[in-house]
């Protein structure tokens, strides 16, 4: 059945849901099985080690940017038209929301999309973490917190009322993404041999990168037969996860790719950790903690929207499209999730 007959029998909707859906539980699967986590792999560089988790980070990056280039170059994505290009960027929120995101994943002890991960498994510190993460997301996207969001993101922002493509800007050949894809994949490969890492992981830090892609083409598909506008989008947080908080609590809800999107994962990640026996109810080890991981995942929340996406959706899929600000959000990622590597947890 041809993806036109899909739509016409179940609607542009409910299809854009689906494949949200199908792209969360890659993913979910995938980051359960490869403990996929910038949080980790940030603090394995803050403390000058190539380790594990900056391989399968790296890894998960280049498989991605291979995917993505290469489907644009075939025309099967068309990046110019995604969302995260479409609209404005601003460099003053992806350093300013950046930092705060790159301090509070280490300090939360793992990023928006690890703690969805994590809370699949059973972890109910990862809970309550992802459930302050979209409270504070949507507090930032249209609540109280919007007007400080959109102050300082109008600080500086890119012109024409569009991202900056960082190819075009530095006038690079339309292939230069796929190649330095296929360079980090073989760095990311030279790392994992000198840590010994296993061919399994190894796969499933790949299907990560993949379900980005995938996110990317699915959407893309559709936006093509769609009668409406239809936004060409993938893998990410922060947007996703204040938008299924209010799908569940208001009865009159937006159906759409986000929705899909994070239960998705959710049930993906679930599955995984109970088919390899690794599903485990875990708790708060003291009321230092649960304070500490409450006010960084707040941090989060804040920040991942200033910065226009978080740890997935500006350092893998925003990057994977060369949207300028993804580079720069993800560049304050690992900065100030070093510094308070460095500040805090060394110490």
């Amino acid at each position: 059945m041809a993806l036109v007959d899909i739509v016409d029998l179940l609607g542009e909707a409910p299809v854009s849901m689906l494949m949200g859906a199908i792209t969360g539980i890659t993913f979910g699967v995938a980051a359960q099985r490869s403990r996929f986590c910038l949080r980790a792999a940030t603090a394995e560089f803050a403390r000058r080690k190539m380790g594990p988790s900056v391989a399968v980070w790296l890894l998960t990056f280049s498989t991605a940017l291979v995917w993505v280039q290469a489907a644009n170059l075939m025309g099967l994505i068309n990046v110019n038209e995604a969302r995260m290009m479409a609209i404005a960027g601003s460099w003053s929120g992806a350093i300013v929301g950046g930092f705060m995101f790159g301090v509070g994943m280490i300090l939360a002890r793992g990023c928006s999309g690890r703690l969805l991960v994590l809370a699949a498994t059973g972890n109910l510190r990862s809970v309550v973490s992802g459930l302050i993460f979209a409270v504070v997301a949507q507090m930032s996207l249209g609540g109280w917190l919007s007007p400080l969001r959109d102050w300082i993101a109008r600080l500086w922002v890119t012109p024409a009322g569009r991202n900056v493509d960082l190819l075009a800007a530095l006038h690079l050949p339309d292939h230069a993404g796929l190649v330095l894809g296929v360079f980090s994949a073989l760095v990311a490969l030279e790392i994992s041999r000198r840590n010994k890492i296993g061919a399994s992981r190894l796969i499933f830090a790949s299907g990560v990168g993949f379900s980005v892609a995938l996110g990317w083409a699915l959407t893309s598909a559709l936006a093509r037969i769609s009668f409406d506008p239809m936004p060409i989008e993938s893998t990410t947080f922060t947007g996703p996860s204040a938008h299924t908080l209010m799908f569940f609590l208001k009865s009159k809800s937006v159906i759409e790719f986000d929705i899909g999107l994070v239960p998705g994962v959710f049930l993906g990640a679930f599955l995984s950790s109970v088919i390899a026996g690794e599903f485990k109810f875990q708790g708060f080890e003291g009321e230092a903690n649960m304070r500490r991981a409450m006010t960084r995942a707040a941090m989060m929340g804040f920040g991942s929207m200033l910065a226009g996406g978080c740890a997935i959706g500006a350092g893998v899929t925003g990057r994977s499209i060369f949207a300028a600000t993804a580079w720069v959000a993800l560049t304050a990622f690992w900065v100030g999730g070093m510094a308070a590597d460095r500040l805090i947890d060394q110490r």
